[in-house]
C-alpha cells in the first residue's frame, strides 16, 4: 500500500507561487480566479493541507475534491469552506471543453489577529462539513457572494491605510453571515433527502437502544448517516429546534418512560439496559428532562 505524501501550504504568498500566481497583493488576504490557477502535474497524487482558511465558489472546475473516502464533483455552482489543518485532496479530470470559473478566497489566520472574528469564525459550522455537504447557491445567491467578495479584492487592492483591515473584516463576517443563511435555507429545501435523514436517525435510535448497546454518541449516528456531525447537528437544528445530541436525549427519555410505564423492570435494571453505569446517574438523567424521579414517573401509572 502506498502512502500518499501531504503537503503542507503555510503561507498565502506560497499558495500563489505553487498555482502559478502572481504574489499576493496583500501577505494575508487574497482572492484568487480559478480560471488563472495553474495546477501542478503532481496535484492529484498529494494531499494537502493549509494554514489558513479557504472560502471557495467552484463552478465548471471538472475536478473531484476529497476528503477522506467522500468525493465530490463540482460540475455545478457550489460553496465549500476549510480551515486550517484541515486534510483534503483534488482529483483533476481532464476535459478541456470544461470552462473553469469562480474564486478562492484566502484568509490567514493573522490578519484576524486581535479582531472579535478571530474567536467567532470559529463557532461557523460549515467549515467542518464534509466536501460533500457543500453549499449549493441559487444564481441570486450566487451574484450575492460574488459581490461581497469584490468588495474585499476592491479594498485590499486600494490605499492600504488603518480601515482596510476593519471593512475588509466587516465584508469576511457579512460573507458568512450569508453562508450561514444560505445553509439554512438549504436544509430547508431539501426536505425530500434531510426528512430521509431525520427517518433514518429514529430508526438508528431504536435500533441501537433495543440492542441494549448503552448510550450512542453524535459521531456514530454521523457515520452511521454518512455525514459529518456537525452537519447533522446544524441540519437537525434547523428542521426540529433539537441538536444530534439532544435528539439522543430526547429518544432515551421516550425509552425509558416506555419501560418504566409499560414493564416490571426496576429501576436499576433500565438504567442498565440503557447504558448507565450506575441507576443514580440514570434517576439524575431523568428528573433533569422529566422533573419527576423514575419512580415517581411509575407512580403516575399506578
Amino acid at each position: 500500500m502506498v502512502n500518499t505524501i501531504t503537503q503542507r501550504i503555510k503561507s498565502i504568498s506560497e499558495f500563489h507561487e505553487l498555482r502559478g500566481l502572481p504574489k499576493p497583493a496583500h501577505p494575508l488576504i487574497s482572492v484568487v480566479e480559478y480560471s488563472a490557477i495553474r495546477r501542478p502535474a503532481d496535484i492529484s497524487e498529494k494531499n494537502w493541507v493549509l494554514d489558513f482558511y479557504l472560502i471557495s465558489l467552484k463552478r465548471g472546475i471538472n475536478a473531484k475534491l476529497k476528503y477522506g473516502q467522500q468525493e465530490y464533483d463540482f460540475d455545478e455552482g457550489v460553496m465549500f469552506f476549510i480551515s486550517p489543518n484541515q486534510v483534503f485532496r483534488i482529483e483533476v479530470e481532464d476535459n478541456p471543453a470544461v470552462k473553469r470559473a469562480g474564486w478562492m478566497l484566502l484568509i490567514h489566520p493573522d490578519f484576524l489577529w486581535n479582531t472579535p472574528l478571530a474567536g467567532t469564525i470559529k463557532q461557523y459550522e460549515f467549515f467542518d462539513y464534509a466536501v460533500h455537504e457543500a453549499l449549493f447557491l441559487s444564481d441570486k445567491e450566487e451574484k450575492i457572494m460574488n459581490g461581497v467578495v469584490q468588495n474585499i479584492r476592491n479594498e485590499y487592492h486600494s490605499n492600504i491605510d488603518r480601515f482596510t483591515q476593519g471593512i475588509i473584516i466587516a465584508q469576511i463576517d457579512t460573507l458568512l453571515n450569508y453562508s450561514e443563511r444560505f445553509y439554512n435555507r438549504q436544509f430547508l429545501t431539501r426536505k425530500i433527502s434531510n426528512h430521509q435523514v431525520l427517518d433514518r436517525m429514529e430508526n438508528l435510535l431504536k435500533a441501537y437502544f433495543s440492542a441494549a448497546n448503552g448510550i450512542p454518541t453524535v459521531q456514530y449516528l454521523a457515520d452511521s448517516l454518512h455525514v459529518s456531525p456537525k452537519y447533522l447537528s446544524g441540519l437537525l437544528k434547523t428542521l426540529t429546534g433539537l441538536t444530534a445530541q439532544q435528539h439522543i436525549h430526547e429518544k432515551l427519555i421516550e425509552i425509558a418512560k416506555e419501560k418504566l410505564s409499560t414493564s416490571t423492570l426496576s429501576v436499576s435494571e433500565i438504567a442498565y439496559e440503557l447504558g448507565f453505569e450506575h441507576s443514580q446517574s440514570f434517576s439524575k438523567f431523568f428528573k433533569s428532562k422529566t422533573q419527576l424521579t423514575p419512580l415517581q414517573f411509575r407512580e403516575t401509572f399506578n
